[in-house]
């Protein structure tokens, strides 16, 4: 019982020690630096994708599809890729257009992510979500990206017992929207561009079990670069006074938290019309969820049910981000590439 009750009292000293600090998203990471190809005969060599966030969904597309068509099918977390939803009262065709992500050129920052909003002038409340173009996958493999964007897996690296793509790809490195071994989050910090505009701005987390929380962080009412902080209320910081539970440490995943995007909301008292800020990075601090240790027996290499789990969940993700993406393909190849009749080029033609 002496033995039991010494064990209990230095786990909870352990666990208000080890206490981390992590950036969860920076968007300075995510500028294009590749060129893939948008269409079959795209020879322009603009830079559109990011290399270390490339996501093929061409395993998903189906069977009528080309092997030029599946070639293209690719896309990535680049910034210009982010899309802005509005709230349904504001989705005219006119403030839809006029609402897009693009990269901004920082003197202190370098590129970080810069949003454009047309919210309504009319007065009433409205909302616009900042979002990743899919979902970002925990538990993505390890992979070499080539100049064209071709994926090759690491075999070695399954993202499940190792590290994912999208994780920071080494300690105290900046993540590409995961961290893993989450416990409970003390605190969130964005740092971003204010322009005076009375807007408030929300953080949206994600965690291991699909739950979202969005955090308030602060009105966007002061001129330049500012630090909007969260601090969880619910933080007990006196490990004495924590409900202190034992659960079992095999087969549970290792809970983690990845990045949803940004809720910017507008008062209808408040100004409408246009609305521009920038992002670069998203910082969290939390307490660890597990401590690592040497154990005598590696369980996952004997018994692969955390793979086979989360391999499920990565294929049902996989589709789900695949299916939207191809039905994206589909349409942009539809679409017109004429100049309308007046366009001021196509009277030069």
């Amino acid at each position: 019982m002496k033995k039991m009750l010494v064990f209990v009292v230095i786990a909870m000293f352990t666990v208000s020690l080890f206490a981390e600090e992590g950036i969860l998203i920076d968007f300075s990471l995510l500028a294009a630096d590749i060129h893939v190809r948008v269409s079959e005969d795209d020879s322009t060599g603009r830079l559109n994708q990011n290399r270390q966030t490339m996501m093929d969904y061409s395993q998903v597309a189906g069977g009528s599809f080309t092997t030029q068509q599946r070639a293209i099918m690719k896309t990535s977390l680049a910034i210009e890729n982010w899309e802005i939803t509005l709230a349904s009262s504001s989705r005219t065709v006119e403030n839809i257009s006029l609402s897009y992500a693009r990269e901004a050129p920082s003197k202190q920052y370098g590129t970080v992510l810069g949003v454009r909003v047309r919210f309504p002038v009319e007065p009433h409340n409205s909302w616009a979500m900042m979002k990743p173009p899919f979902d970002i996958p925990a538990f993505e493999p390890a992979a070499t990206i080539r100049d064209d964007g071709t994926i090759e897996v690491d075999s070695e690296n399954n993202g499940i017992t190792g590290r994912s793509r999208f994780e920071a790809q080494a300690p105290g490195e900046p993540a590409y929207g995961v961290i893993k071994n989450v416990g409970i989050i003390r605190s969130v910090a964005v740092n971003v561009y204010g322009l005076n505009f009375p807007h408030g701005l929300s953080t949206i987390l994600i965690d291991n079990q699909g739950n979202e929380k969005t955090v308030f962080m602060g009105y966007l009412q002061f001129d330049g670069w500012g630090e909007l902080i969260w601090n969880n209320p619910q933080y007990i910081q006196e490990v004495r006074n924590r409900d202190i539970r034992l659960y079992p440490l095999y087969p549970t995943s290792t809970p983690f938290i990845k990045f949803g995007g940004f809720l910017v909301q507008r008062d209808a008292a408040k100004a409408g019309g246009d609305f521009v800020t920038y992002f670069k990075d998203v910082r969290l601090i939390y307490d660890l969820a597990v401590l690592d240790t040497d154990r005598d027996i590696n369980d996952e290499a004997l018994w692969h049910i955390i793979q086979d789990r989360e391999t499920a969940r990565k294929v049902f993700e996989m589709e789900r981000f695949g299916h939207n993406q191809v039905l994206r393909y589909l349409e942009a190849q539809k679409q017109a590439t004429e100049l309308p009749f007046g366009h001021p080029s196509r009277e030069q033609q």
